[in-house]
This record gives structure tokens, sequence and C-alpha cells, in this order.
């Protein structure tokens, strides 16, 4: 997508709900930063909130991950990275629905791909 189409993009994405999406995964990264433990989790959540506010133009690619990352995606799985996937895997179907709401279900494909597993993803422009 060439830059003033992302441009568009972004700004009818962030009129449209990207902002709250955005909002919401910044405040499930400060809670989860309340422990140390939780501290790479919150880590992950602010990224997918970055990713969330302004994701036309940009893209997700996975890089190598080792036994740690895929333990922590694990752990991001069973504690409720499946859930929050299928909300933005429902998000996209029904957006998909209308040719006006495709490029929206990309988006939020996008974004289920990152919530079900964030460690070793990384947001590239």
């Amino acid at each position: 997508m060439s830059g003033i189409l992302s441009l568009i993009g972004n700004i009818l994405w962030v009129i449209l709900g990207g902002f709250w999406t955005a909002v919401e995964w910044f405040v499930a990264g400060l809670i989860m930063c309340v422990t140390i433990i939780g501290i790479p989790f919150g880590i992950q959540s602010f990224k997918i909130a970055a990713f969330a506010l302004w994701p036309f133009g940009r893209n997700i690619r996975r890089g190598t991950t080792g036994a740690g990352k895929l333990l922590l995606n694990l752990i991001w799985i069973l504690f409720g990275g499946w859930y929050i996937a299928l909300g933005h895997l429902a998000a996209a179907l029904l957006l998909a629905i209308t040719i006006v709401g495709i490029p929206f279900a990309v988006q939020h494909f996008k974004l289920a791909g990152i919530a079900l597993a964030p460690f070793g993803a990384v947001i590239v422009a």
C-alpha cells in the first residue's frame, strides 16, 4: 500500500475503533507490568498496542524463536492469548463481509496472529 493510502487507512482505522483497540492493549500491558513476572508479557502488549494504533503500511515478521520464546508463547496462549486472537478473528470475519471492510479485516487478521504468539514477532514498516 502506498504512503498516502496507508495514511488514509490508518486515520480511518483510528477513528473507527483502532484507538480503543490500542488503549485496551496498553491497559492490559500496564496491568501485566504490576508484577515482575508479568513484565515480559506487558512489553509484548505494548508492542501490540503500538501496532494496533497504526497498522496500515506495517507487517509482522516471525523471527527465530528459541526455547525461551516458545515457553513464553505457550504461557501466553494458555492464559488468554487464544481468547484474544479469537476476538480479533471474529472482528476480521465480520469486517470481511463488506468490500469496504476488507482492508480492516486484514489488519485484524494480523492482530490475531500476533495476539496468539507475540514473542519472536517483529513489526516492520
